[in-house]
């Protein structure tokens, strides 16, 4: 938690005025009970009705610079919360921008959410409130109790018993009660989870019919979620009443006190009334201070969750531009063969394992595709089809071997100079909210409508669009859910286009379009640039028929290269899929 503190540097201002602006209401507060004393004893006694005016007028003063000072605290850690957590908001959205896969998959995508919103929440309102009570309520209840001794020495020694019994409450609650809340936020990340599961597979889970399961799933977690919160909050909710009884048992013993001594004429009646007040205003102050201690507990809690996805480091190495050139220097000097220093794509001995993995996905990969080659992958479910390509752009990275893109290692690049040379269509296609113009121009951000349409017609996407009302200016809804899966695809793959990459991924991006249009496309993506290299991840040999390459993978092996009808001949796992879907009517 201390580490996120490094996020109120732009506001040291107004973390210094805020709590000298409750000091200095907290000072006025603390003379109240002194003029109402003096009231009593001198205007009530003698029925001094100008000084009773005098006085009165004394509180009204008061109470407008109190509340002067308390506004102006109150804007000041306003501030100080407000930008404290938009700059922790961008901070950690950042460092979550720049997780790679394995991290992002490792932490939980429910889990960065709610420390990316409920827990920032929670530690704003954390600062918010530390900043206006914290100097503020022990200032009150010090500052009562110094008071109380001017009037008395024998009536304020109540005081010094009564407020090391609240602090040993308020601060026995506080340390039993964060470990708990640390598990009210775990539980809080698994209801957020099913949450998002089942809201994202809605269509699945009533296609199955499988409602009522799902909802006793749910169930089952939120009551976890609501037992866990009802044990913390009987545990905090002691708070308040434990300490109304120790300071409401303290004033008991000051009027008896007091009464004694006004009785033997050693203290006066307004007296008896200050220091009464002055218990109150402990009372009132350690009500608040235990509801802050609550509070800056769950923001604790909250912000340890939040530095330890800060904490979490990259796996990916982002190389300097100093490591990056001697990097390249080794490569150079490496007996490399000269296939692989012209071709634009190579796999040099290439092994992926992903974290947590019992066994490599994919083991020994030697393959070199040169620049304007169309390459086809094709394999069963399973067989690390789209874990190959996805090394291309470093979302994962080799953990043995290599892999070049134009003579140099993924690794030595720069992430967005190695991601701006390749356009990648996964296999889920993901659009956002907005026109088909703004989803376009994710993949060039100036493209013009000319260039928009120039990838759609090759996407061929073209006639679809211009039948939608609006054209590019048509409204897609979030995930493209007013859209068909075909369309969807479709629109990716123009997004991929409009950049004009050097590379093209489509990893198994066609799979809802029918055969017709899966060859246009592929034709027409021929046509757009020669120079493109391409890399057709697919399950139906129909789609990589006509490509210069076929690498067939089996278990995360490679099983054969070579062109459809070498591989018919020399490679059997290639054929038997082949054969399979001419059986069922797929190729032809």
């Amino acid at each position: 938690m201390k580490k996120l503190l490094r996020f109120m540097k732009h506001y040291k201002k107004e973390t210094v005025l805020a709590p000298l602006f409750k000091m200095l209401e907290a000072s006025f507060e603390l003379f109240v009970p002194l003029v109402m004393a003096a009231m009593v004893d001198v205007g009530i006694k003698n029925a001094d009705i100008p000084y009773i005016v005098k006085m009165g007028m004394v509180l009204v003063a008061l109470a407008l610079i109190g509340l002067a000072t308390a506004a102006t605290a109150q804007y000041f850690s306003a501030r100080a919360a407000v930008g404290f957590a938009a700059e922790l908001k961008h901070a950690l959205f950042e460092h979550i921008q720049s997780m790679s896969y394995p991290e992002t998959d490792k932490t939980g995508t429910s889990t960065l959410i709610t420390r990316l919103t409920s827990d920032v929440n929670q530690v704003q309102s954390g600062v918010n409130l530390v900043l206006r009570l914290f100097l503020r309520s022990p200032i009150v209840v010090f500052g009562a109790m110094i008071m109380a001794f001017t009037i008395d020495v024998k009536a304020a020694l109540i005081f010094v018993v009564t407020i090391p019994a609240l602090s040993v409450v308020v601060f026995g609650i506080m340390l039993v009660s964060i470990p708990l809340y640390k598990k009210v936020q775990a539980a809080l990340d698994k209801v957020l989870g099913i949450t998002r599961e089942n809201l994202s597979g809605v269509r699945v889970i009533r296609a199955f019919s499988r409602e009522e399961e799902e909802v006793e799933m749910f169930a089952g977690y939120n009551t976890s979620l609501m037992y866990i919160q009802n044990f913390v909050g009987r545990i905090s909710a002691l708070m308040n009443p434990v300490t109304y009884i120790i300071v409401n048992a303290a004033t008991i013993v000051l009027i008896y006190t007091g009464a004694v001594q006004v009785d033997e004429g050693i203290l006066t009646q307004g007296e008896v009334i200050a220091l009464v007040n002055y218990m109150s205003q402990i009372l009132v102050e350690l009500v608040k201070l235990a509801n802050l201690i609550i509070t800056v507990t769950k923001a604790v809690a909250c912000g340890n969750r939040i530095q330890t996805v800060f904490e979490q480091p990259s796996g990916m190495k982002v190389y300097t531009e100093e490591e990056a050139k001697e990097a390249a220097r080794i490569l150079q000097e490496e007996n490399q063969a000269e296939e692989s220093k012209t071709a634009k794509v190579v796999f040099e001995h290439t092994n992926l394992c992903y974290p947590g993995a019992g066994a490599d996905s994919l083991i020994d990969i030697h393959v070199a595709v040169k620049k304007g080659e169309t390459v086809g992958i094709i394999g069963g479910t399973g067989s690390g089809k789209s874990s190959l390509v996805q090394m291309i752009p470093r979302f994962y990275d080799a953990t043995a071997g290599r892999v070049l893109v134009d003579g140099k290692d993924v690794k030595t690049y720069q992430p967005e100079v190695l991601r701006d040379k390749v356009g990648i269509v996964p296999q889920k296609a993901v659009l956002f909210g907005g026109t088909i113009r703004e989803n376009i121009r994710w993949g060039k951000e100036d493209a013009s409508d000319e260039e928009i349409w120039k990838a759609l017609s090759a996407a061929q996407a073209k006639d679809f669009v211009e039948d939608k009302e609006g054209g590019l200016d048509f409204v897609v809804a979030q995930g493209g859910k007013n859209l068909s899966g075909g369309q969807k695809q479709r629109l990716t793959i123009a997004r991929a286009l409009v950049m004009k990459p050097e590379i093209l991924i489509l990893d198994d991006s066609a799979s809802a379009l029918d055969y017709a249009t899966d060859a246009a496309l592929r034709k027409s993506i021929k046509e757009l640039d020669s120079d493109m290299t391409v890399f057709i991840v697919s399950q139906r040999t129909a789609s990589v028929l006509h490509a210069d390459k076929i690498i067939v993978l089996e278990d995360g092996e490679i099983a054969g290269i070579g062109t459809h009808t070498e591989l018919l001949e020399t490679c059997p796992v290639y054929r038997e899929i082949h054969e399979s879907q001419i059986s069922k009517g797929g190729a032809n």
